[in-house]
């Protein structure tokens, strides 16, 4: 498999900017947190979290098309590369997700943006975040106004998760590594 490491060096060639790390480290410790609650591969679901943005800062117009390319650098698996294109699921690919990982990262990619937006509005950023906070800020749709809140509900429906579990569960994966996403 993929080390971490490998995934890191691949995505910092492609990716330069530190808002779109941020995301990735964000996404990737989401990815974890619901490996552990399910019992599955915590490496495995955090290296896909990790790179699912792969190919977008580079190649914007080709997100999730040019990324098994980009993917195949590291021999990266097929299974692992059709859970990274799947994430643009009815935006940018056809990719539909299968597997409980795949529905999950389609879900909070976005939800970690929103999520990130409300800590940036708060003094105290992820310390004591709660999910009727992020749910506030969820029906301002003006607030984080580029996040996909239709998305992350279909996710939930997917996955067969309730929202406001998928927002605990990132406002706990975001607070653990708040000092690394300068938070």
């Amino acid at each position: 498999m993929v080390t971490r490491d490998e995934a890191l060096e691949l995505f910092r060639k492609y990716n330069k900017t530190e808002s779109l790390y941020h995301h990735a480290l964000c996404v990737e410790a989401v990815m974890r947190a619901f490996a552990k609650e399910y019992g599955e591969d915590e490496d495995y679901w955090g290296i896909v979290g990790l790179l699912h943005d792969i190919d977008w800062e580079m190649f914007p117009s080709e997100h999730c098309q040019k990324a098994p390319e980009l993917l195949k650098e590291i021999n990266m698996p097929d299974d692992m590369i059709h859970a990274i294109c799947s994430h643009g699921w009815g935006l940018v690919t056809e990719v539909m997700p299968q597997r409980q990982m795949e529905k999950i990262l389609y879900t909070v990619d976005e939800l970690t943006g929103l999520v990130y937006a409300t800590a940036l509005m708060r003094p105290e950023r992820m310390n004591g975040m709660s999910v009727k906070s992020v749910k506030k800020k969820w029906a301002s749709k003006s607030f984080a106004a580029g996040v996909n809140r239709e998305l992350i509900e279909k996710g939930c429906e997917l996955s067969g998760i309730t929202k406001e579990h998928a927002i605990e569960m990132t406002i706990a994966a975001l607070t653990s590594i708040a000092p690394q996403i300068g938070l």
